[in-house]
């Protein structure tokens, strides 16, 4: 009798792993990129904090909060403005490198010393990429009286507990 309920939940695991192996490929493929993408992959992640809108857009869209002059707006809009120029490039090109890498991944056998050189390729872009946000980052900050960064620190604090509540409560 054991060997009935071994042999089905062996052929449902299976099942399931030869199901997620033929939907892998679709998954990696070019049908699931976005017709236009957003200017860096991993957006969220590569903000001033997780889930917002980048510290510049922010001051920006606050400057009467941080009683920014004309100058500091003018400064910040070309901060802004050089950044989007500087990554939407390195964007484009880690999106075709990550296609390339989805195509050789459905060759059988994949090549993987190609692979390898795709995903080492794709980490200068990645890095590149956190270097522009990390120059853009420091140039605003410069851009911003001591106390208007402390200004700005608070909108962020605010903002954030919006998102995710009071800290430090249990469920």
């Amino acid at each position: 009798m054991k060997i009935i309920p071994k042999f089905l939940l062996g052929s449902a695991l299976a099942l399931g792993a030869a199901g997620i192996l033929a939907t892998a490929p679709l998954a990696a493929g070019q049908d699931a990129a976005p017709a236009t993408p957003p200017p860096f992959a991993h957006r969220a992640r590569m903000m001033g904090f997780l889930g917002s809108a980048p510290l510049i857009t922010i001051a920006l869209n606050h400057k009467s909060d941080l009683a920014l002059s004309d100058e500091q707006v003018a400064n910040l809009e070309k901060i802004k403005s050089h950044y989007q120029s500087q990554v939407a490039p390195l964007a484009q090109q880690l999106q075709a490198n990550e296609k390339e890498i989805a195509g050789l991944m459905q060759q059988t056998p994949a090549n993987l010393i190609q692979v390898k050189a795709k995903i080492q390729e794709g980490e200068k872009y990645r890095s590149e990429l956190r270097y522009q946000r990390l120059e853009a980052l420091e140039n605003g900050r410069s851009v911003l009286s001591a106390e208007q960064q402390e200004q700005l620190k608070s909108l962020l604090r605010a903002r954030h507990g919006n998102f995710h509540g009071p800290q430090g409560q249990s469920s």
